[in-house]
């Protein structure tokens, strides 16, 4: 079952990001010892775009992909995609949203495809499952799996694939109900550069070619040369973005991410590099804000960053 589109709409706002997270957190208790993975988390990603989220492990990177794909629930805060509300989704919603909003690509080739099919029949699999009709399956897997560049391989089971081909199939697989959004986490963790490239080559096809919306998380700073948009996750929070130019344009510009609520993350080396501890003094410019070291006023050198 889905949500009627207009609903959709309704709910979310016309003209809302495709992906939107206000004040994320999540909090996982064990054994008494409290974790905050996400600590007020704000994320917006745009109908269309192709967007790489870089952190550390430890970072929260996976914790939202695990939000965004409805397989867990944040502790507090607001995520909404393609017009659904995933605090307040019901299971007969969130079983349709999984169906045919979001698809999900893992690091694991293992975890992405059944070894006893076929690549063809692993790509008509999520069809059956949402009832698209049975003589449409077959051309539509055909077609996706031409799409992301592994056509050859569609009588081949998993076990026949090298890693690049079983997760172009993942590609293939993750894309077979036509959904707004894929979520890839790692999809290249387990390859060498060559077959992460083609990885990459396949999600923008499917960013391209069948307009699915992708965010994609990694510990992989190199993932920006494949995407426009970068942004890194530190301690549970949007801390930078980076953004890349056109193939006229060239050339890249990093933004830090000022939050709803004013918060600013910045970089680890200018915090490093002006020794900046605990609290620090914020000057208005005319063009600009200075923020200084506490007591850098009565250094000779006066350090701060501005």
């Amino acid at each position: 079952m889905t949500t009627d589109p207009e609903a959709g709409r309704r709910r979310a706002g016309e003209g809302d990001p495709l992906i939107r997270c206000d004040n994320l957190v999540r909090i996982f208790r064990t054994d008494g010892v409290e974790v905050q993975a996400l600590q007020g988390l704000d994320l917006t990603v745009a109908d269309g775009e192709m967007t790489a989220l870089v952190g550390a492990s430890g970072s929260g990177k996976s914790t939202l992909l695990g939000i965004l794909s409805g397989l867990d629930l944040p502790s507090a805060g607001r995520a909404a995609v393609a017009g659904h509300d995933l605090l307040a989704m019901g299971r007969r919603e969130r079983l349709g949203y999984r169906r045919r909003t979001v698809g999900f690509i893992w690091q694991q080739t293992a975890r992405n495809l059944l070894p006893h099919l076929t690549a063809l029949e692993n790509v008509a699999l999520p069809m059956r499952y949402a009832r698209s009709p049975r003589g449409q399956r077959r051309a539509r897997a055909d077609e996706l799996l031409g799409a992301v560049g592994v056509g050859h391989c569609r009588d081949r089971r998993p076990a026949e694939l090298s890693g690049g081909e079983q997760q172009r199939v993942a590609v293939a697989v993750a894309a077979a109900n036509g959904p707004r959004v894929l979520l890839a986490d790692e999809p290249t963790g387990e390859l060498d550069s060559t077959s992460g490239a083609e990885v990459f080559g396949a999600l923008r096809r499917a960013n391209e070619e069948l307009g699915a919306t992708i965010l994609v998380v990694t510990h992989d700073t190199q993932v920006s040369e494949h995407v426009r948009r970068t942004i890194r996750i530190r301690d549970g929070r949007t801390s930078a973005e980076t953004l890349r130019g056109g193939a006229a344009e060239g050339g890249a510009e990093e933004y830090a991410v000022l939050d709803r609520v004013g918060r600013l993350q910045l970089p680890r080396e200018y915090v490093d590099r002006y020794r900046l501890r605990d609290r620090v003094r914020l000057t208005p410019e005319e063009d600009h804000i200075g923020v200084w070291r506490a007591g850098a006023d009565d250094d000779e050198e006066g350090e701060g960053a501005s």
